[in-house]
C-alpha cells in the first residue's frame, strides 16, 4: 500500500466544521497516514489568526505587560473547537506552561509555534493518531537554516513503523533545544520534509483553493486551474510572482522525486494541481502553463561603441552592481548595448553611486536608468514544440495597444519574458491570457 502525506493549512483547520472536513478527507483514503497541520486560521474576514494572536502575546511580554487576557482568548478558541468535536482534551496544563514561558521571554519563535503545537495535539486526539512534537524531529543549525541531513535521519527513524501520525508544521528546534521556526511557508516545508522522510508516493497540500491558477485571479476573472505542472515551470512562475508554494517547500520532495498535489479542503472532489518532476507535453490542452509577473523594475542601459570586442565589459558592469549590493534579474544585450534589469527598490539611495561606478569601470558612451517597468513571464513546457507562440503573444500585445520595452527568452524555451510599462501590466496579462486560453482558440 502506498503512502500519502497530507498537509492542511490554517483555513482548513480554522474551526470545528473544518476539522470535520479534514477527518473525512483523511479517513476516505487509508494511504493518507501522515498529516501536518497548521495553526487555526481566520474563521471570517474580520477574524484574527491564532499565530498573530501568539505574536501579540510575545510583544506584550517583551514590553512587560500582562498577557493573561490574550492567552485566555486563544485558549477559548481551542476549547470551542474541542467542545464542538466532542473531544475530551484539557488545555489547562499546556496553556499554563505556554503562558509562563512567554511571560519569561523565552522567545517569539516559541510563542508563534504554539499554534501548530496545540492544533497538532488536538487533531491527534480527534483522529486517534500518534502525536509527534516537531521539535523532536525537525532541526535547525545555529544560523537558523534547516539541518536537512539530521532532520531526514531522525524524522525517518521516528516515523518508521507508525501506521498514523500527526506532526505539526512551521517549527523545530536547534542544538540547544530552543524552538526555531521557518521564515515563510513553514507548514508547507514541514509537510515536504515528512513526505521525503517516509518516501511518500504523493505529498498532498490541502488549502482553500482548487490548485494553482493559470493567471492571477485579481487580474483575470476566473482563470483556469493548472492541472499539471513540472517543478521547473512552477519555479519560473513562483519567481515571477505567482502565489504558489515556497521554493523551500518544494525542494525536499523535488529531489526525492515525489509529486505534490495541491487540493481544496472545501472541494475535495476537485483533482487540483499535480506538480511533478517530469510531465508529458500532451497533458495540457494549452501550449502555455501559466502567466505571472511583477511591477516596479528598472532597466539600466549601458551603451558603448564596439562593446562586443571589449573583454570583461559585462563583468565590470556587474561588478558595479555587486559593489552596491544590487542583484540583477535579467540581462538582455545587443552589440553596442547592455541592459540590466533590477528591482526599483534596490536602487533607492544608490543610483548616483552606481552610475558613477559604471562610468569609472567601463568608460561607456552613456548610462541611463529607466524606471516603471513590469515583467511578465509566459511559461510552458509545451511552448518549445508549438509553432507561432511568440507571434501569438506579440500580436496579442499589439492588438491591446501595449508597447513592449524588453524581450528575454532562455534557450530552453520554457518561458518568454516581456517588459511593459507598469500602467500596462494588468492589460498585458489579460491580453496574453485571452490569446492562449480562450475556449475558441485551437492549438
Amino acid at each position: 500500500m502506498g503512502v500519502k502525506v497530507a498537509k492542511f493549512g490554517g483555513s482548513s483547520l480554522a474551526d470545528a466544521h473544518q476539522f470535520k472536513k479534514v477527518r473525512e478527507i483523511l479517513f476516505s483514503d487509508p494511504t493518507r497516514c501522515m498529516v501536518v497541520p497548521s495553526a487555526p486560521g481566520k474563521r471570517s474576514y474580520t477574524d484574527v489568526k491564532i499565530t498573530d494572536m501568539l505574536y501579540a502575546c510575545a510583544r506584550l511580554a517583551a514590553s512587560g505587560e500582562n498577557l493573561d487576557e490574550q492567552i485566555q482568548q486563544i485558549k477559548e478558541r481551542y476549547e470551542e473547537i474541542a467542545r464542538e468535536l466532542e473531544v475530551d482534551f484539557s488545555f489547562d496544563e499546556p496553556f499554563e506552561t505556554i503562558r509562563k514561558n512567554i511571560q519569561l521571554g523565552i522567545g517569539e519563535a516559541y510563542a508563534a509555534s504554539r499554534g501548530e503545537y496545540l492544533n497538532g495535539m488536538l487533531l491527534a486526539a480527534y483522529l486517534g493518531w500518534t502525536f509527534i512534537d516537531a521539535s523532536e524531529v525537525i532541526f535547525f543549525q545555529e544560523d537558523g537554516r534547516l539541518d536537512a541531513e539530521k532532520t531526514q535521519k531522525i524524522l525517518s527513524e521516528r516515523l518508521k513503523g507508525l501506521s498514523n501520525a500527526v506532526i505539526p508544521g512551521f517549527y523545530g528546534s536547534d542544538a540547544t533545544g530552543a524552538i526555531r521556526t521557518f521564515s515563510r511557508g513553514g507548514s508547507d516545508i514541514t509537510g515536504a520534509l515528512v513526505a521525503r522522510a517516509v518516501n511518500a508516493d504523493v505529498y498532498e497540500n490541502w488549502t482553500d483553493v482548487s490548485g494553482c491558477m493559470m493567471a492571477d485571479p485579481r487580474i483575470v476573472r476566473n482563470p483556469e486551474v493548472i492541472r499539471s505542472v513540472t517543478y521547473r515551470e512552477l519555479r519560473e512562475l513562483s519567481y515571477m510572482g505567482a502565489s504558489v508554494l515556497h521554493e523551500d517547500a518544494l525542494f525536499p520532495v523535488r529531489i526525492a522525486g515525489i509529486p505534490t498535489n495541491i487540493r481544496n479542503t472545501n472541494n475535495p472532489d476537485e483533482p487540483g494541481t499535480f506538480i511533478c518532476y517530469e510531465a508529458e507535453d500532451d497533458e495540457s490542452k494549452y501550449p502555455i502553463t501559466g502567466i505571472a509577473g511583477h511591477k516596479d523594475f528598472a532597466i539600466i542601459s549601458v551603451e558603448k561603441t564596439m562593446m562586443n570586442s571589449e573583454l570583461g565589459f559585462g563583468r565590470r558592469v556587474l561588478q558595479a552592481l555587486e559593489e552596491q549590493g544590487i542583484s540583477f534579474e535579467h540581462m538582455p544585450s545587443g552589440i553596442d548595448t547592455m541592459s540590466v534589469v533590477v528591482h526599483e527598490n534596490s536602487l533607492v539611495g544608490k543610483k548616483e553611486k552606481l552610475v558613477a561606478r559604471i562610468h569609472e569601470l567601463c568608460q561607456p558612451d552613456s548610462v541611463e536608468i529607466h524606471s516603471g517597468l513590469a515583467l511578465i513571464a509566459t511559461v510552458g513546457r509545451g511552448m518549445v514544440r508549438s509553432k507561432g507562440i511568440s507571434a501569438c503573444l506579440f500580436n496579442a500585445l499589439a492588438k491591446a495597444g501595449i508597447n513592449v520595452r524588453l524581450i528575454d527568452q532562455g534557450s530552453s524555451e520554457l518561458n518568454i519574458i516581456v517588459g511593459v510599462d507598469n500602467l500596462d501590466f494588468e492589460n498585458a496579462v489579460r491580453a496574453i491570457y485571452r490569446a492562449f486560453v480562450v475556449k475558441e482558440k485551437l492549438w
